[in-house]
């Protein structure tokens, strides 16, 4: 817990709380800036991890798939139970046994990225969810927002954007105060909501846990006998904050990839709805 936490802060009025910024980590390779780039930043931790996480997943099933058997060993075993989790509870369950095939890989990427690059927060040193920046969810939620708009065209082709924001079977009379928010919900709120809701997720859990490990190491080096008491008790809540966190990173990568299925299968069926 303690590796998780920025260094405490004080000031003549006591502790001082860790801001979002205090979590972002100075650039590896700045290219902004004074270095006369268009763009502030740069190469951070973030991307390392990034990189490091397409590296590790695809190291990873590519050593489990490498010698299979028809008795598969623990690590076979692993990676197919686990593409298999994809496969059937995510992909054949939403989009129907008929069509998801094709968009397994899509589904099975999408969920071991995001699974992999949120538990890099739960790690000692890594201790950074790489989705707690805005970027990278935009980034994986825009992906899907064009992939889904593709299939509708290829699947109805121009008609799929009628088929998307006209209802079948409502009076015509409400359609001019339907469609205006059908377009909202569908083409704008639906890709905001998609990466907000793992974003703001992840940044909420790092800095509740980096607030409580800076808090720690404050009371713990106050000299004060009711404080280090009570860090023990923030200690012990932190530990619980830190396994409930440990459980909605893993949640939020089964909550992206779900809702990816969901508009896949609603662009591909756009005619049914």
């Amino acid at each position: 817990m303690i590796a998780l936490a920025l260094p405490a802060e004080t000031t003549d009025e006591g502790f001082v709380a860790p801001t979002i910024e205090d979590t972002h980590y100075p650039d590896i390779l700045p290219w902004g800036g004074e270095y006369g780039v268009w763009f502030e930043g740069g190469f951070g931790k973030q991307m390392l991890l990034v990189i490091f996480s397409v590296i590790l997943i695809a190291s990873f099933f590519m050593a489990a798939s490498r010698r299979r058997q028809m008795v598969p060993g623990k690590l076979q075993f692993l990676g197919e139970s686990a593409y298999g989790f994809v496969r059937n509870s995510i992909g054949k369950d939403i989009i129907g046994g008929r069509d998801y095939l094709k968009y397994v890989p899509w589904l099975f990427a999408a969920f071991f990225f995001v699974l992999v690059n949120n538990i890099f927060g739960a790690i000692p040193l890594l201790q950074i969810p790489t989705f707690s920046h805005p970027g990278s969810a935009y980034a994986i939620a825009a992906i899907f927002y064009i992939l889904w708009i593709a299939i509708g065209v290829k699947k109805h082709g121009l008609r799929y954007f009628k088929l998307a924001v006209v209802p079948s079977g409502v009076p015509w009379y409400i359609m001019p105060l339907l469609i205006p928010i059908e377009i909202i919900s569908n083409f704008l709120v639906r890709p905001v909501t998609h990466s907000l809701r793992l974003f703001a997720t992840m940044l909420a859990g790092h800095l509740i846990i980096t607030l409580a490990g800076s808090a720690i190491e404050y009371m713990a080096l106050s000299g004060s006998i009711l404080l280090q008491g009570t860090g023990v008790l923030v200690l012990g809540g932190a530990v619980a904050m830190y396994m409930l966190e440990a459980l909605i990173m893993v949640l939020q990568a089964y909550v992206f990839t779900l809702l990816a299925a969901i508009y896949i299968e609603g662009a591909l069926h756009a005619d049914a709805h």
